[in-house]
């Protein structure tokens, strides 16, 4: 097969780890750069130039579409799945993912537990804050990743202080309960068809809230427990994401779904867990793609 990682940096961990994958399972694999393709309608079809030459002989693409780049990068691989391509990713899974808000609405549609989340965007911020008894506060962005865009309010005070310049800003956002005894640590589950393929508990710094590998967290593998992987495979079938990543946090309550990520990195995982994902989502193309 002909397959096409969508990626900026060629030289990125997660590219390279596709790219490589997929050459020992002797596909023809190549790395298309989203700010050199041109989508066009010609004739009632779509077709899409890479440079000034047309691709119509990709038979899969793997997204793996940047923050930054959501709008544009979810366009994209509409258009593939337009032309018949097939996305380990759809556009619109992407987009829902990327919406923190959107993507909670639509978990909790599904009956998955998530904590407790009011959207920020209210008149009235003092009513907003009168659903959260306890401190701190966690508010967040509605887009962000690698922890980007979070914030924790210590007290009501600062959390008001908080909400007030966002909302000034006309930036949106959400208010969320901090999980405490989750002790600054989050789980990270793989989903790959249907399947957890590999698993991991991340542990903040010292002095850090934020369990992100890129900001200094630690990593280790982990078995998931029965509800935990129950948890992740239902919020992927919700949101009917192929390939995922689902964080999860352990609290008083149970497993809780923080977010879900349509372009999980592989490096740390990788690492930490020693299982190829890259390989498993090369296979999960084999069995899945349109003829």
């Amino acid at each position: 097969m002909n397959i096409a990682v969508l990626s900026r940096g060629e030289n990125l961990y997660s590219t390279q780890s596709l790219l490589k994958a997929g050459l020992a399972r002797n596909h023809e694999m190549e790395v298309l750069d989203p700010s050199h393709c041109t989508l066009g309608v010609e004739e009632g079809k779509a077709v899409l130039y890479y440079y000034n030459e047309i691709v119509d002989d990709l038979h899969a693409v793997i997204p793996r579409v940047g923050a930054s780049n959501t709008f544009y990068g979810a366009s994209l691989v509409r258009h593939f799945q337009s032309m018949g391509v097939f996305c380990v990713v759809g556009a619109e899974p992407i987009l829902q993912s990327r919406n923190k808000w959107t993507c909670f609405q639509i978990l909790a549609k599904a009956g998955i537990p998530i904590p407790k989340t009011i959207l920020g965007n209210a008149p009235d911020a003092q009513a907003a804050l009168a659903h959260f008894k306890k401190t701190p506060i966690i508010i967040k962005l509605l887009q962000g990743t690698h922890g980007q865009g979070v914030i924790l309010a210590e007290t009501h005070a600062s959390a008001l202080s908080t909400i007030e310049t966002l909302k000034a800003a006309k930036v949106r956002f959400i208010i969320q309960e901090f999980i405490a005894e989750s002790n600054g640590s989050d789980l990270r589950a793989i989903v790959v068809d249907g399947k957890v393929v590999a698993a991991m508990k991340r542990q903040s710094r010292e002095g850090e809230f934020r369990s992100n590998l890129h900001r200094g967290g630690s990593a280790e593998a982990l078995q998931l427990s029965h509800a935990q992987e129950n948890i992740a495979l239902r919020a992927a079938k919700a949101l009917k994401m192929g390939v995922c990543g689902v964080d999860i946090l352990e609290s008083e309550h149970g497993p809780l779904v923080l977010e879900v990520n349509s372009t999980p990195g592989l490096e740390g995982i990788e690492t930490t867990t020693g299982i190829d994902i890259a390989t498993k989502i090369i296979n999960y193309i084999e069995r899945n793609k349109r003829t």
